[in-house]
């Protein structure tokens, strides 16, 4: 294997542990991977990009109340979460990926209700360059999806063209699959839910229930998903 494909199956692996352990929502498995991302052999920006991506779960799982977040509080991680994009984008600024992923950071202690308008602010000056720089690209498409999703309508927030948007992210993350390779490939399960949950808001729990069982296709072990499907059942 050469050198350039070694590096970017290793950067999978790590991509694959940090998904599991937050689909699982087990967040001690997620502090102990910090030692590993931090250590891996690698140029800029990769380590701080998985880094951010690392405390961004993190952050996720401390807003949502999930046990064992031992890393500090989401306001903490979401800000640990920023530093290391910001660093991945000094060394590549034109990066969309982590552009998008720093502008889900500050959106991230917004799972717990905090809402803070300067972040709002950042996110939304993020999320429009990454656009720019890459409009098609389905986690971008998806972190836009979110921001209308999860901020108040005062802070620019529109659930109705939110439902549009992730339909857009969902069927752009169906185009990416046919790239087995590609890297960074998250996102595919989180964007099917929160169709789900977006869906559910405007009553539709027939369509909610089918983007659900696409999440469990794609990631059979998330339990926010699970947990989600079983509130649709149980009626």
């Amino acid at each position: 294997m050469l050198p350039a494909q070694a590096d970017d199956a290793r950067w999978r692996d790590i991509e694959s542990r940090i998904q599991y352990n937050y689909y699982t929502e087990d967040a001690r498995a997620l502090a102990a991977l910090e030692d590993t991302v931090a250590g891996a052999d690698a140029q800029a920006p990769w380590r701080d990009y998985y880094l951010g991506l690392l405390a961004y779960r993190q952050a996720l799982l401390a807003a949502q109340g999930a046990a064992g977040t031992v890393a500090g509080s989401a306001g903490q991680l979401a800000d640990r979460c920023v530093a290391h994009l910001s660093a991945a984008l000094a060394s590549k600024n034109d990066f969309a990926e982590a552009l998008a992923l720093k502008a889900a950071c500050a959106l991230a202690p917004l799972a717990s209700g905090s809402y803070a308008p300067l972040a709002a602010y950042h996110a939304h000056k993020d999320i429009s360059r990454a656009l720019q720089l890459a409009p098609g690209n389905p986690r971008v498409l998806l972190i836009d999806a979110i921001s209308d999703y999860q901020l108040p309508p005062s802070a620019g927030g529109n659930k109705e063209r939110a439902l549009t948007k992730l339909r857009a992210a969902v069927a752009a993350f169906e185009v990416e699959r046919r790239d087995t390779g590609r890297l960074p490939g998250w996102g595919a399960a989180e964007a099917s839910v929160f169709l789900a949950r977006d869906l559910l808001d405007h009553a539709d729990a027939v369509a909610a229930r089918d983007a659900l069982e696409s999440a469990l296709i794609t990631a059979p072990e998330f339990v926010q998903a699970r947990r989600l499907m079983a509130k649709i059942t149980s009626g």
